[in-house]
């Protein structure tokens, strides 16, 4: 992989380190200014020209400056004579702005993958987007993959769980947690809940059986914890006797780390898709599982004109 290059920006160089980590290479060189007046400045220390570069950056919080950062990246690959260029964006920011709701409302997610288009991206790698849908936004390859291997892999390895049942927190996430409940051999639950408005969920009802069972939420992110918190109420109010949280994307924002503090998980479970270095401080608790192996696994397959549906099938073989 002498041609291939991996870069990290602001809101990954965690992940972008490990990923390299993976694949035997050096991180590469670059540097991200942030200016007095708000403007950003990437600029490559190294080489490109002729090579297969991936980019990692999440377009988390803040999400409008990380977005910059890897469309600026982006063109200065493109103006340097890059081969190709790859935007490996594990938390796909405006991934919930995928449709109009209601009138006069804009599709940003379509925006965001036009402009990673139009600054240059050959393809874009995304994990566990919001809606699978959006990869139809791009007219480039867009490969959209899921952790959910990675978390039914963590709870296997978990003694003591007893009889388990899987819950997705919605209608919506039905398929995911049917997903994980067959990698765990479960049956699944789903709460019927209604949003009055963003950030805001009511538990109604519960569809399914938890009475005396370990329930194991799934869902793509936790950002408030609103809805998670109500339908952790809902599950031990049902007699779940043990309640474990998990998700791809741990957003965390305001109140959240406080809610799931006060709602006495059994344990709560995400991935670094975002960075997760200073939550753990104020919440040790939490179990941070890495994205670097199937993110390199990826990487590799590319690289090899490999199928990648083979690594990730095979990532979690025993």
């Amino acid at each position: 992989m002498k041609n291939t290059i991996v870069f990290a920006l602001s809101s990954s160089v965690g992940l972008a380190k490990d990923i390299c980590k993976e694949l035997g290479l050096e991180l590469g060189k670059c540097e991200v200014k942030h200016f007095a007046d708000g403007e950003i400045l990437v600029e490559l220390e190294e080489s490109v020209r002729g090579k297969h570069v991936y980019f990692v950056q999440s377009t988390n919080k803040p999400v409008n400056s990380n977005l910059m950062e890897i469309l600026i990246g982006i063109d200065a690959c493109k103006r340097a004579s890059a081969a190709s260029i790859t935007a490996i964006i594990p938390y796909f920011g405006y991934a919930r702005q995928d449709r109009k709701a209601k009138p006069r409302q804009p599709i940003t997610s379509k925006l965001v993958a036009s402009l990673l288009e139009r600054a240059g991206a050959d393809r874009v790698v995304t994990v566990d987007l919001h809606a699978t849908q959006i990869q139809g936004f791009f007219d480039i390859p867009a490969d959209d993959i899921t952790a959910n291997g990675l978390i039914a892999d963590y709870f296997k390895h978990q003694e003591g769980l007893g009889e388990i049942v899987v819950v997705s927190p919605d209608h919506g996430g039905a398929v995911r947690a049917r997903n994980l409940a067959n990698a765990l051999g479960a049956p699944i639950a789903i709460i019927d809940k209604r949003r009055p408005k963003p950030n805001v969920a009511e538990a109604m009802n519960l569809i399914g059986d938890v009475d005396g069972k370990t329930a194991i939420i799934i869902d793509d992110m936790v950002d408030t914890a609103g809805t998670l918190t109500a339908g952790i109420k809902m599950l031990k109010d049902k007699g779940a006797k043990a309640v474990y949280a998990s998700c791809s994307h741990g957003i965390l924002s305001g109140p959240a780390i406080d809610r799931l503090k006060a709602a006495e998980l059994a344990g709560f479970v995400c991935t670094n898709t975002i960075d997760q270095t200073e939550n753990q401080k104020i919440y040790p608790e939490m179990t941070v599982l890495s994205m670097a192996p199937l993110l390199a696994g990826l990487i590799h397959a590319v690289e090899e004109n490999s199928s990648l549906s083979e690594v990730l099938a095979h990532a979690f073989d025993d």
